[in-house]
């Protein structure tokens, strides 16, 4: 039972030396693995290298049984998996007990969006004739048109923007680059930003980004976080607001009045067309809610 503690503590140590994982997250992998150690010397008497697939799904029945939910034990789950994954890199087992074990099922979480009445009434709240509500609206407007994650956003080069084409090129996950196209409205308001504001910014800086603050310096993930809060709030929307449930609402949105998977998939730059599907669900929902709403024997 001393190997198996030692061989914990050194996948604890790769976590926050090699992975650089924050000190919480460290302790939340550890709680589920010490939890995991415990049933496996009181219930099964083994060591982690003699863990089989059984093992490991009887383990997943004792969570069940003792009340932790199945999006819990996924996440804990998950964690051992880690923790094999590095066991068998270090070749201290030969096998994976984890590789054939799934999951327990997650129920299907779909993204919140906005309503299209509530977009236009966020994208009307910054006043564009300051300099700072001309920059929030050309970033808040240019956010909507394009979809764009807002690390994406807050990353754009003023080379990354063709406004003779009205197209973005942002890069995306795994520095993978794809063109956005946007429209009228984000094009208009960003020139004027172009134009009005940012010059005069980009004096006190010099700098490449696109967006910049009052210094010159580039906006930040955290300071457009903060100000579509402020903006949601003056414009009355009470639900919770991020950038990202402005990428939902485009992708929604776009869906809703016709739009092509493929398309909308390339321009949020999913590697993967299931990850979009999502977004079928959330419109088949609406078309759901408007049935049961609007129809005689709904």
């Amino acid at each position: 039972m001393r190997d198996d503690d030692v061989l914990l503590d050194g996948y604890l140590a790769h976590l926050r030396v090699e992975r650089g994982l924050a000190q919480r997250s460290v302790e939340a992998y550890a709680g589920d693995l010490v939890r995991f150690a415990l049933f496996v010397r009181q219930d099964l008497t083994k060591n982690f290298d003699g863990i089989d697939a059984g093992d490991v799904a009887a383990w997943l029945v004792s969570l069940s049984r003792d009340g932790i939910s199945a999006r819990a034990q996924a996440r804990k789950l998950s964690a051992l998996r880690g923790f094999y994954k590095f066991l068998l890199a270090e070749r201290r087992v030969t096998a994976d007990p984890t590789a054939l074990v799934t999951g327990p099922r997650l129920p299907r979480k779909l993204p919140q969006v906005l309503t299209f009445p509530e977009v236009e009434q966020l994208l009307a709240a910054p006043d564009a004739t300051t300099p700072r509500g001309c920059r929030d609206a050309s970033m808040i407007q240019l956010l909507y048109a394009s979809g764009l994650r807002v690390s994406e956003l807050v990353g754009l080069k003023l080379s990354d923007v063709d406004l003779d084409q009205s197209v973005v090129s942002a890069l995306g996950k795994g520095d993978k680059r794809r063109m956005v196209p946007f429209g009228e409205i984000a094009r208009d308001s960003l020139v004027r930003y172009l134009r009005d504001v940012r010059p005069r910014w980009a004096v006190r800086g010099e700098s490449v980004h696109l967006f910049l603050t009052e210094r010159g310096s580039g906006m930040t993930r955290q300071g457009f976080w903060k100000l579509l809060g402020r903006y949601a709030r003056s414009a009355g929307i009470t639900k919770p607001i991020s950038p990202h449930k402005l990428r939902h609402s485009f992708a929604t949105h776009l869906l809703e009045r016709g739009a092509d998977l493929r398309a909308v998939q390339t321009m949020l730059g999913h590697a993967d067309i299931a990850t979009t599907q999502v977004y079928t669900h959330v419109t088949a929902e609406h078309l759901r809610q408007s049935h049961a709403r609007f129809h005689p024997r709904g």
